[in-house]
């Protein structure tokens, strides 16, 4: 199997040390309860640093949300709901359900935001669990 790049890495949910081991059980739209897990299974990387390690993930979601936000409120004016105030509701159930359909996107990429690119001293080691 030919070694994935970061990016691929971080796009698969795999860990930024090996990038063979999955960050999460399932995927993100399934029935299940979506789980991290506490180590990878290929190299045994302890995924929560330290305690409370992920609720730094809070504040990138908080991030992704706000830029979804924006981004379909605008969009939903671009493609013709005029902006006024008849369409308040409008527009904000369209924001509601954008920001709901991608809260299970969020809640995954935010914590491999931080494992990949926030997490100062965790790289890439070449045949690391083999």
């Amino acid at each position: 199997m030919a070694e994935l790049s970061k990016f691929q890495a971080f796009m698969q949910c795999k860990c930024p040390r090996c990038r063979k081991g999955d960050i999460f059980t399932g995927s993100a739209y399934s029935f299940k309860l979506q789980k991290t897990n506490v180590s990878c299974p290929h190299c045994n990387l302890k995924f929560e640093r330290e305690p409370g390690f992920f609720y730094v993930a809070m504040f990138v979601s908080y991030a992704m949300n706000v830029a979804e936000i924006i981004t379909i409120g605008v969009a939903s004016y671009v493609l013709g709901l005029p902006l006024i105030y008849e369409n308040l509701w409008y527009y904000v159930a369209l924001i509601l359900a954008g920001v709901l359909l991608l809260s299970p996107i969020n809640y995954r990429y935010s914590r491999v935001i931080l494992l990949h690119y926030l997490t100062p001293g965790l790289h890439y080691v070449p045949g690391s669990g083999d």
